[in-house]
């Protein structure tokens, strides 16, 4: 193999540069040609596509998010796109392509795959619901930041005797959310896969008043049907007594955008590696990810259209330490 094309899509996570980085200079070790692909599958069709030495990866392992730009495309789901995408990887006698992303990425990667053209993706979503790997790049330093975040207000909370409600990242799966949470004792976690309606958090936090706590923290996912918005309006609509005053911070994008933490950075430069390595090997067609702490190959035909279920027995451990 002798040229590849790298590409980020979906939601940006911090590592994302890093894993650039690594799939560039340990190709570029092999005698490859590399070439990055502005703005994701769009990108890809439209031909932004440029080829990448050494200097144009040199520090951006510090920096979140991704240099090459990520963007969904309508388009490359069409037939008529995903054409166009491999006669642009044609013109350029690119062999192989490594795409780094989360699930809707990874089901790019399989389309494109199932076209000829030899694939290896990389496992990349603050959500870490994708199948193929026990952790993913970002994620980590994504509950990190609304760890931090959930410390400053249990701090302020203490001195004004108050509850907050925080919101974080997470439409479809409730992992950042259950795990920041456990991890800054909070004392209701509410998540899309389990729900906590504003009538049982104002329950709780009443208890958690009774049994002489001095402030109480509320972490809930952005996907959750009731939301920061209405769970205030709740409470005040109904003149909650809580013992608490309840305030809301909503995180949002900043998850996102946080620089990677060690452990993103160290998984991101293995993975990205390995991506390359299998593209060598002739290894395609799969997922590189990280299972029992090494790295792991899984088909992608295998992840498609699935998703990690969030643990349980989490959400219960975090009701039994709440007390």
């Amino acid at each position: 193999m002798k040229n590849i094309a790298v590409l980020t899509s979906g939601g940006d996570a911090p590592g994302m540069n890093a894993a650039i980085r690594a799939v560039t200079r340990s190709a570029l070790d092999e005698g490859m040609t590399v070439f990055g692909v502005r703005q994701g599958w769009q990108g890809l069709v439209d031909g932004q596509i440029r080829q990448l030495n050494a200097r144009d990866v040199g520090g951006i392992i510090q920096i979140g998010g991704t240099f090459l730009g990520s963007a969904r495309s309508a388009e490359f789901r069409e037939e008529k796109g995903r054409s166009k995408a491999v006669r642009n990887l044609a013109q350029l006698d690119i062999d192989g392509v490594v795409v780094i992303g989360g699930n809707g990425s990874q089901t790019g990667s399989y389309m494109l795959s199932q076209l000829g053209v030899p694939v290896v993706g990389i496992a990349s979503t603050i959500d870490n619901d994708l199948l193929g790997t026990d952790i993913s790049i970002g994620s980590d330093t994504a509950i990190n930041v609304t760890l931090e975040a959930i410390d400053h207000l249990r701090t302020t909370g203490s001195s004004h005797n108050r509850a907050f409600l925080v919101e974080t990242m997470g439409r479809d799966c409730g992992y950042l959310a259950m795990m920041a949470g456990l991890a800054g004792g909070a004392e209701v976690i509410s998540t899309p896969e389990f729900e906590v309606p504003a009538s049982e958090i104002a329950k709780r936090l009443h208890a958690a008043y009774e049994r002489g706590k001095t402030h109480a923290i509320v972490v809930i996912a952005e996907g959750v049907k009731e939301n920061a918005a209405r769970i205030m309006a709740y409470f005040d609509a109904e003149k909650q007594k809580s013992g608490f005053e309840l305030r809301a911070t909503t995180l949002g994008h900043v998850v996102r955008g946080a620089p990677p933490r060690a452990f993103d950075r160290l998984l991101a430069t293995r993975l990205g590696v390995n991506a390359v390595k299998s593209l060598s090997a002739g290894l395609t067609g799969v997922l590189v990810g990280w299972q029992k702490n090494e790295v792991t190959r899984t088909p992608l035909a295998d992840i498609v259209g699935r998703t990690k279920p969030v643990d349980t027995e989490l959400l219960e451990l975090a009701r039994i330490l709440a007390k």
